[in-house]
């Protein structure tokens, strides 16, 4: 008799439940009449939520580029218009800002920029308000010269972050305003530096599907993009990825889940299912879209490969 599997979960909150509770809890339902009607407590909630994170600066910016990218702008505008200084609405302020200043012209940009640096100077010891203003050099294509300052602001709050380092990475991608070997140098050497453990040693496998990304985009795809799961740099960078984070003892980061996925989708892609099996098997529910979707049915080829062994 079959056994049937939970449903997939594709959320962005990942595995963070806390995060998809408040998420839930703010959305606007077909039932309200504007946003927080009929509710006992104000729509601001994401108070609770960041509060209780602390100085984990990991799962903050997790949260924080979530609530920014999912919550309707007037959450957080409501919030600092009833607490003003609050440090916590500022900076969801200036992520909301930042993620939505890439589609609303130079003017937004600006605002964004201000609105980060603000939120800064209210929380001198965060480095998300660094990584949004670094969305938002991404979004008009600042020059790699003027992004790694603000990236440096970051690291320096927060040495090994997983955001930071993954936002820098996007910005040196070709598919920005960087180049392949930046993108790819960059990578290769904070893998190399990073502390036994750090999810830092995926960089250069996030490089890697992040290049083979920018050719599917650009129609190099087929045969050359396969291409780039066959080189034996391709294996390295896999086993430093298994020996450097997988297999140790680390504690769970925010967003370890995305991770797993990305190290899952660089084992099926080099043809090795029996060590991918026990990546899946720390996944379980939680695909993300990225890097699935660079396949052809992204949610049925990650359950082909993931049901194929026991889980």
């Amino acid at each position: 008799m079959f056994r049937r599997r939970p449903a997939l979960l594709v959320r962005p909150a990942l595995d963070d439940d806390a995060l998809h509770t408040t998420l839930t809890e703010l959305r606007p339902t077909p039932q309200l009449h504007g946003l927080g009607a009929g509710r006992t407590r104000p729509p601001w909630q994401p108070v609770d939520l960041l509060r209780d994170t602390g100085r984990d600066w990991d799962r903050r910016w997790h949260r924080m580029s979530v609530l920014a990218g999912e919550l309707p702008p007037a959450v957080c505008e409501r919030w600092t218009a009833e607490r003003p200084g609050d440090g916590d609405a500022l900076v969801l302020r200036a992520c909301v800002r930042s993620a939505r200043a890439g589609s609303e012209g130079w003017a937004a940009a600006r605002e964004a920029e201000q609105a980060c640096l603000r939120a800064a100077d209210a929380c001198p010891e965060d480095p998300t308000p660094w990584l949004a203003l670094l969305d938002v050099m991404y979004a008009h294509a600042a020059p790699v010269r003027d992004a790694v300052p603000v990236w440096t602001q970051a690291v320096q709050r927060a040495p090994w972050h997983r955001g930071a380092y993954h936002r820098l990475l996007h910005h040196l991608s070709p598919s920005g305003p960087g180049t392949v070997t930046a993108m790819t140098d960059f990578a290769a050497h904070a893998a190399a530096r990073a502390p036994h453990g750090s999810p830092l040693a995926l960089l250069p496998l996030a490089a890697r599907v992040e290049l083979v990304a920018h050719r599917n985009l650009r129609g190099r795809t087929g045969l050359g993009a396969d291409a780039h799961w066959n080189e034996a740099r391709a294996a390295e960078e896999i086993e430093t990825a298994l020996a450097g984070w997988f297999r140790t003892a680390a504690t769970p980061h925010a967003e370890a889940v995305a991770d797993l996925n990305l190290l899952a989708f660089a084992l099926v892609r080099t043809h090795r299912p029996n060590e991918a099996a026990p990546v899946f098997r720390r996944i379980g529910r939680h695909m993300t879209r990225h890097p699935w979707e660079l396949l052809p049915a992204p949610e049925r080829t990650f359950l082909y490969w993931r049901d194929r062994q026991e889980v």
